[in-house]
């Protein structure tokens, strides 16, 4: 089925994005649009906006996905979207978009979960074989999985509270940073002395590969208020201290439970995907454990990190592959854990579970 094209939808948070990828790996477009400017005044995503600049942007991004690819909707085998997790007016705005292009066009409809999307990125980027580890590190989802298949994962940790990602954006938001906060953050580092002020290490105490990203962040807020109270204020380089401080942190955090799940699950790759994966010192402290424990070590390029449309097709081709399809009845899920056998980390409820 190499001859596959297929197009993938995405619009699970606050990017709207359309890919045209092919079965043999080949990424013919892939268009993202960004709202980043749409929510900059208000310190971070806002879904009702997120979900109208959706509905607006999907057919224009679908189309310009298209042109760039040179293609048709008839040179398509099928049409891949998110169907969740994620923020539920945007899900659902792809989700009817992609309904109605497979009802107008009679192509195969699947739906695809966003993380699973993530999770088989270095399968269209590198082709690589199962199993492989995967550390999924994003703004709203962080996991160790080892994957198995394209619809067969097995979580062997993850956050009991914040992401990274979303840990960055609140800790932007304490230094007056602009949102989205990882870049600001990583620049401020660049800069800064991360061994000046003193930070913990959140449950490396303790055995396993399960991460808290909470407690860090209020420890720099008490760290912030102290140089506050002692200075009358917070200098230029208190700023860029603090967030050396985080981001180091952050990567010890990281680095030491990715150890732990390659001794604990040992696999010939060591993946990292989602945009925090973008973060060039974590990616450095990753690819350090992954040498030593004789792992191969991949990250996507940096524009596969983020949110996009490519991930999202080529998700869609491995499970075509496997004979998936979905109907016209497709639901859009705010809620979708990969690991279905796996207890659920940060609760459940009537939608079922979170992560």
């Amino acid at each position: 089925m190499d001859d596959l094209i297929f197009l993938g939808i995405e619009s699970s948070c606050d990017d709207t994005a359309a890919a045209v990828v092919t079965g043999d790996r080949r990424i013919l477009s892939s268009v993202v649009s960004s709202q980043t400017d749409l929510h900059a005044d208000f310190g971070g995503v806002v879904p009702e906006i997120a979900a109208r600049a959706h509905a607006e942007r999907l057919d224009l991004a679908v189309e310009q996905a298209l042109a760039e690819a040179g293609l048709g909707l008839d040179a398509l085998s099928g049409i891949a979207v998110t169907a969740g997790p994620g923020l539920i007016g945007g899900v659902m705005a792809g989700v009817m978009c992609a309904k109605g292009l497979a009802a107008g066009t009679g192509l195969p409809l699947v739906g695809v979960n966003h993380l699973a999307g993530h999770a088989l990125t270095p399968r269209l980027t590198d082709g690589v074989d199962f199993p492989y580890l995967m550390l999924l590190v994003s703004g709203g989802h962080c996991q160790f999985l080892r994957v198995e298949g394209p619809d067969d994962f097995t979580r062997l940790g993850g956050t009991i509270d914040d992401a990274p990602g979303e840990a960055f954006d609140k800790i932007a938001k304490l230094l007056a940073l602009p949102q989205p906060g990882g870049p600001h953050v990583e620049a401020e580092a660049a800069q800064g002395d991360p061994h000046r002020i003193p930070l913990p290490r959140p449950l490396l105490d303790r055995p396993g590969c399960d991460m808290s990203f909470s407690g860090l962040k209020t420890a720099v807020l008490r760290q912030r208020d102290a140089l506050i109270a002692d200075q009358g204020g917070l200098r230029a380089a208190d700023r860029r201290d603090l967030c050396a401080a985080f981001q180091t942190a952050v990567a010890e955090v990281l680095a030491e439970k990715s150890r732990r799940a390659l001794a604990g699950s040992p696999a010939p790759v060591l993946a990292v995907a989602g945009g925090v994966a973008a973060n060039r010192q974590i990616r450095a402290a990753l690819e350090a454990v992954a040498g030593a424990a004789g792992a191969r070590f991949l990250a996507p390029p940096l524009r596969l990190c983020t949110d996009n449309g490519a991930m999202i097709a080529w998700a869609g081709i491995e499970r075509f592959r496997m004979g998936h399809r979905d109907g016209l009845d497709l639901s859009a899920r705010p809620r979708w854990p990969l690991d279905r056998r796996a207890a659920p980390m940060l609760g459940s409820g009537k939608k079922g579970a979170k992560a």
